[in-house]
């Protein structure tokens, strides 16, 4: 079809890239995943025969040339590091991730992709926040090697835009979680807890359990990066998260709740690049992509819940 819609999804394999996958899907685009090899497909995914898989490295040019196509949409999933252990090996982080995308960002142009919508970190750019919910236009003072190449990988998209015109967006995303959270991979919070708590394990906390983080169901991030992906107004980054705050303590609870199920909870030494809050302020992206969160924590964590023990039986 000449006005089909094309999307590239870089780690569309993964946890919130198998939430975009599906809902692009549903829209009506015509998809292509490129994620590592000898990935294990997403449940949801693989009822879709029309979706097209491309596996290799990311940092490896012919392997990901060949996903790129002429007037195609690209999100970029993909990171190599975590925020904490990105600062065990900062040229790694580097290596794989920005010199990785500044090579995706030469492709996309000499091919003539359509446009290019990247997944930052609102929990990391800012560092310290000043101001709590955090604006946009916030100082950005990373304290992890993540937050970094994140926040330089930003600065590039806008380089190429105006060196090279490219369309580009930048997501800074909140702590997502939901279905497919791989808790193994210590992805985040809510994953971790309820891996726990079905294992009948003790939660391990770094510090009080009084840090504070904003927390969005990846259903809602998925409808927030399509928003972006459509979106042709002046912006070019969003904060995308729930607009609330809560307290490690405060997940433990809702999760013991909604479980009515109990473990241990012990409590070690903070670590040093672990903020005491992360809120976003997500107006602008109310404002100018006509997108809302929708989704209650309680109503997410009921999800990824349900979807552990269904995973498990």
């Amino acid at each position: 079809m000449e006005n089909e819609k094309k999307a590239l999804i870089l780690g569309g394999g993964g946890f919130v890239g198998s939430h975009l996958a599906e809902r692009l899907l549903r829209k009506g685009f015509r998809v292509s995943i490129f994620d590592r090899p000898n990935l294990r497909r997403p449940s949801n995914l693989v009822k879709f025969p029309q979706l097209r898989w491309y596996e290799g490295d990311f940092v490896n040019h012919e392997s990901l040339a060949e996903a790129i196509e002429e007037d195609q949409i690209v999100f970029h999933l993909v990171s190599t590091t975590l925020p904490k252990s990105s600062n065990e090996n900062p040229v790694f982080d580097v290596e794989s991730n920005l010199v990785g995308t500044l090579r995706l960002l030469d492709l996309m142009r000499d091919k003539g992709a359509q446009k290019i919508v990247f997944v930052s970190s609102g929990g990391t750019v800012y560092g310290v926040p000043k101001q709590v919910p955090i604006p946009e236009s916030a100082p950005t003072e990373p304290l992890c090697s993540y937050g970094i190449a994140k926040l330089a990988i930003e600065k590039y998209l806008h380089l190429y835009g105006v060196l090279h015109g490219l369309k580009h967006v930048a997501i800074r995303l909140a702590n997502p979680y939901g279905e497919r959270q791989r808790p193994a991979l210590a992805q985040g919070a809510v994953a971790v807890f309820l891996d726990r708590v079905m294992n009948g394990r003790a939660i391990e906390i770094w510090g009080d359990g009084s840090v504070v983080r904003d927390y969005i169901y990846a259903g809602d991030a998925a409808d927030a990066i399509i928003s972006a992906s459509l979106y042709d107004g002046v912006g070019s980054v969003f904060n995308v998260g729930s607009g609330r705050g809560y307290s490690l303590n405060q997940i433990i609870e809702a999760i013991f709740e909604i479980t009515n199920r109990k473990v241990e909870v012990l409590y070690s030494s903070g670590r040093p690049f672990d903020v005491p809050v992360s809120v976003l302020d997500i107006s602008m992206a109310r404002s100018e992509l006509d997108w809302e969160p929708k989704t209650k924590l309680s109503e997410g964590v009921d999800l990824a819940w349900r979807w552990m023990l269904e995973s498990r039986a």
